[in-house]
């Protein structure tokens, strides 16, 4: 496959403006929290940990939507997926983590940012939120017109990444304002998150025959794949290749069914985790709170 790959051309494979982009983000996170943080009204620099994670986070973001992964997006639904999960379970935890908290404190102490995150981060409101915008992106007449120009294409991926932060930001925010349920509730949340993102999962996997027109009409992945490929290349190879099946050694169906399974599977690793990582905070929490026994015994009278 890598070798058919080849014919979009080194543009279109590795996005190197959008590389620029990416290492210009880490070089201002290093400034900010680091040399310059004074300026910035920051006292303490970034641990260890949440550097690791902020680098992480840039990594994933090339990754998912620099690298080759974000080409075969546009020809395989499997990538699709794989993109989809990273992108929206995995990168805005690590962005959450990565940040320190008097950066979040100066962003969500905005006027405007702040009522409105205290209102869209209530559980129900941001479980809701996210998980209707993710499941209503995967029907096919709002997947295909998502694909239909790079506008649509970047404005709905970052409404459905906003609402990704959302629904993290209760479970992961630094600030303990924003940290006020309870952790049976957080379990809670993480399981319904699970429940509501499945009917999407559901859709995909059983669905006898192939869903999106991006992936399976001529013409509409044509359109999908000028998001990625330079006009140029694009008029130049479309005469000589007929479709997405030339690229992928499955059929429609196949990589479609493939994708809403990866799609279920990541889901299920990322919320296992999570689910762990609450308990067992909560564990160890009300076992430091017990009364410990009497380290020497009571005398009897």
């Amino acid at each position: 496959m890598w070798l058919e790959l080849q014919i979009f051309g080194f543009r279109a494979l590795w996005s190197p403006y959008f590389l620029a982009f990416v290492l210009i983000l880490g070089l201002a996170y290093y400034l900010i929290t680091g040399p310059y943080r004074h300026r910035f009204g920051g006292d303490e620099k970034p641990t260890g940990k949440q550097q690791i994670y902020f680098y992480m986070a840039l990594f994933l973001l090339y990754a998912i939507k620099g690298a080759p992964i974000d080409l075969l997006s546009h020809i395989m639904l499997t990538a699709h997926m794989i993109q989809m999960a990273i992108y929206y379970l995995i990168f805005p935890i690590f962005i959450i983590k990565g940040i320190p908290a008097w950066i979040w404190k100066k962003i969500v102490n905005i006027p405007i940012i702040k009522p409105a995150l205290k209102l869209l981060t209530k559980p129900l409101i941001s479980l809701l939120l996210f998980n209707s915008l993710f499941s209503l992106y995967h029907i096919p007449a709002v997947f295909d017109f998502s694909k239909s120009s790079p506008i649509a294409h970047t404005t709905i991926s970052l409404v459905i990444l906003v609402a990704a932060f959302i629904v993290w930001w209760p479970l992961m925010t630094p600030l303990k304002e924003f940290d006020t349920m309870k952790p049976l509730l957080k379990l809670g949340y993480i399981v319904a998150n699970g429940v509501l993102i499945t009917p999407a999962c559901v859709l995909i996997i059983f669905a006898p025959d192939p869903l999106f027109a991006a992936y399976s009409q001529d013409g509409a992945w044509i359109q999908a794949m000028a998001l990625c490929v330079p006009t140029d290349v694009l008029t130049g190879i479309s005469g000589s290749i007929s479709g997405p099946e030339l690229f992928s050694p499955m059929s429609t169906v196949e990589d479609q069914q493939l994708g809403g399974i990866i799609m279920k599977i990541m889901q299920e690793i990322v919320y296992g985790i999570l689910l762990g990582r609450v308990f067992f905070k909560w564990f160890n929490r009300e076992s430091r709170s017990i009364d410990p026994l009497p380290s020497t015994p009571i005398s009897e009278n």
